[in-house]
Formats: C-alpha cells, sequence, structure tokens
C-alpha cells in the first residue's frame, strides 16, 4: 500500500475523531452544559478502527497500544447508552475481535515479535518511548471517564476528562513533531482547541449552579 493510501486512512480517521469533537461541543453550547451523545462514542469507535489500521501499516506501536486501550472503552459507553446491543451481532464479534487479530495473527506474519514492535529503524527507541508514555496519558482520561461512568451508571465526559485531555494532546504534539506525522498533529491541533472549550462550558455551568 502507497504511503498515500496510508495517510488517506490515517486523515480519514482524525477527521472522524474531529467530527465526535465538534459534534459534542454543538450538543454542549446549545444545551449550555456539557453533554455526551451516543454519536460521540460511535464514531469514536469508527475511527478508533482507522487509526488502529494506520498505527498497523506505519509499523507504530505507540499508535496502535493508544487505540487498542481506548477502543474497548468506547464500545462500553455504546454498552451503557444501550446502543451497542442494537448493532448486527455479526458486527459486534468483529469488532471485538478485531484488534486482537491484527496484533496476534497479523503482525510478523502471526508472530508476535515484541523486539520487532519496540526496535523499528523508522522511530528510534527514545522516540517510541516518548510515544507511547503520551498515548497512556492522553488514554488514562477515557479510563478515568470509564470508572466515572460507571459509578454514575451512565455516559459521562465530567470535567477531569477534558482536563487530562489538554495535557495528553500537548504530549502527543510534541511526539508528532519529532515523529514528523502529519496525521497526530493536524487532529490533536484541532482537538486541543474543543477540549479547552469544554472546560470554559463546564465553568459556566457550575457558576450557573452556585
Amino acid at each position: 500500500m502507497n504511503d498515500w493510501m496510508i495517510y488517506g486512512i490515517g486523515f480519514l480517521a482524525q477527521l472522524l475523531f474531529s467530527g465526535r469533537l465538534i459534534v459534542q461541543w454543538i450538543l454542549s453550547e446549545k444545551s449550555k452544559r456539557v453533554v455526551t451523545p451516543s454519536l460521540f462514542w460511535k464514531l469514536s469507535l469508527f475511527a478508533s478502527f482507522l487509526l488502529f489500521v494506520y498505527g498497523y501499516l506505519r509499523d507504530d506501536f505507540a499508535i496502535m497500544l493508544g487505540q487498542a486501550l481506548t477502543y474497548y472503552i468506547y464500545i462500553r459507553n455504546l454498552q451503557l447508552q444501550g446502543e451497542w446491543k442494537k448493532s448486527p451481532k455479526l458486527l459486534q464479534g468483529f469488532l471485538l475481535l478485531f484488534p486482537v487479530l491484527i496484533v496476534v495473527y497479523a503482525y510478523n506474519n502471526g508472530e508476535y515479535d515484541l523486539a520487532t514492535l519496540f526496535n523499528t529503524e523508522a522511530i528510534p527507541v527514545w522516540l517510541i518511548s516518548l510515544g507511547i508514555v503520551s498515548q497512556l496519558l492522553f488514554t488514562f482520561r477515557f479510563i478515568y471517564q470509564w470508572m466515572y461512568s460507571e459509578k454514575a451508571k451512565s455516559s459521562e465526559l465530567p470535567v477531569g476528562f477534558w482536563r487530562m485531555s489538554v495535557l495528553g494532546a500537548s504530549l502527543i504534539l510534541t511526539y508528532a513533531i519529532f515523529r514528523k506525522d502529519p496525521v497526530l498533529f493536524v487532529g490533536h491541533i484541532a482537538g486541543l482547541v474543543i477540549y479547552v472549550r469544554n472546560i470554559l462550558i463546564w465553568k459556566k455551568q457550575l457558576a450557573s449552579h452556585e
């Protein structure tokens, strides 16, 4: 597959990620509070699917790791909203198994080679370490969101999620600059603005209840 097709998959994924944020932001502005529409999680899951493929095609373990961790949280939020059960069983099974199949069977012709995962000519060890740390920090926002939602028994996007988003996106932007990855750079620059805006909406929402 040529570079243009690979970047096309990556940019489509980032476009969907940006689309979910724009939808969430517009609905939050209209409601004067931070809301969590089901479309946010549907777009997240589809975009994560594509970005996982992009990471695989670029031999970028940091991207694959970040998407694998959040992928199942997107599914869980759809379950909490009652949307997951509306999908065909065959599609559910495919989506649940997809990341595992790619890592176990597709990478290195079915051989799970850790040396190759962490040692590529394109990415030095220090850079992939930065990428993994950045992705883990960025991913932790969804772990926090998931735990918060489980406690609330509903899918929520608390202010802590947006604060972690700002920190994580800033670190991934640093990784993207060193990696010379336009897909990550463009995607996270766009998201950073909306993360900050959601924090401001939350502050206004809080002030209106005081």
